[in-house]
């Protein structure tokens, strides 16, 4: 009896280092295709992974980035995006239960919440305003240097500073006003933080550009939108960035 059981366990041991090696595998293989851009490779490799362990936080953590970046270019239809950035918000929120001190895990939970707002009706854009400052805030303040955070942050500001009077008072009535910030200057500085990290990626270029255009600076606008149609497409985030500065400079 104690022979059988010994025997059992050995191949328990077994099987679960094998497991153990295919995860290892599948998560290198999977990483690989989210920093080449390539979601909708690296999707459903981290689905598979969050599946076999939703308690790792790495799992997690990516598997809410790949689901409000397929979400957003790979869905079709506004019903079933926000399925994909609800269980973005969801994957990222057992994330930080999992490592509250993950800047990754905060930064995607308020990528999946900016997903959402892109949809939703000026009271959740209000309700969802603070929530998405502390996430990315708290982003930076573990991880610096993640410049998708200062990206999201520049977002955060430009939107604020585009709130209509009814919507500032509406965060004043209903929410107790909002963080300090939300100004076009503050978007600004955000942005140029993310354009100094990842200088080619130019979808920060764009927004910076957006930005200027906002705020009335047309030179400015025309300079940053031109850099970004001169620039190389590496992925479809930049794709979509010379696209929406070509449509920027149609109406500089």
């Amino acid at each position: 009896m104690k022979k059988r059981l010994f025997t059992l366990l050995l191949i328990a041991v077994s099987i679960t280092k094998i497991i153990a090696q295919d995860n290892d595998d599948t998560y290198a293989k999977a990483l690989k295709y989210k920093t080449e851009y390539k979601y909708k490779e690296a999707f459903p490799l981290f689905q598979v992974l969050v599946k076999s362990d939703s308690n790792n936080v790495n799992y997690l953590q990516n598997a809410s980035y790949c689901y409000s970046k397929y979400g957003y270019y790979h869905v079709t239809g506004e019903t079933q995006k926000i399925k994909f950035y609800q269980s973005a918000e969801y994957l990222a929120k057992k994330a930080i239960k999992v490592n509250e001190k993950s800047a990754d895990a905060h930064y995607v939970y308020a990528m999946a919440l900016g997903r959402i707002n892109e949809n939703a009706s000026s009271k959740q854009k209000i309700a969802n305003a603070k929530l998405i400052k502390s996430q990315v805030d708290r982003a930076i303040e573990l991880n610096p240097k993640l410049a998708g955070a200062y990206h999201i942050l520049g977002r955060w500001h430009r939107t604020i500073a585009n709130f209509s009077a009814i919507e500032k008072a509406m965060i004043n009535s209903f929410f107790g006003g909002v963080p300090p910030g939300g100004s076009f200057d503050d978007a600004v500085k955000s942005f140029m933080v993310a354009v100094s990290l990842e200088p080619k990626f130019l979808m920060h270029q764009y927004e910076l550009a957006q930005t200027y255009y906002d705020m009335g600076k047309k030179a400015e606008a025309k300079v940053w939108a031109k850099k970004v149609t001169e620039g190389a497409a590496n992925n479809e985030d930049d794709l979509k960035a010379k696209k929406e500065s070509e449509l920027l400079l149609g109406k500089l």
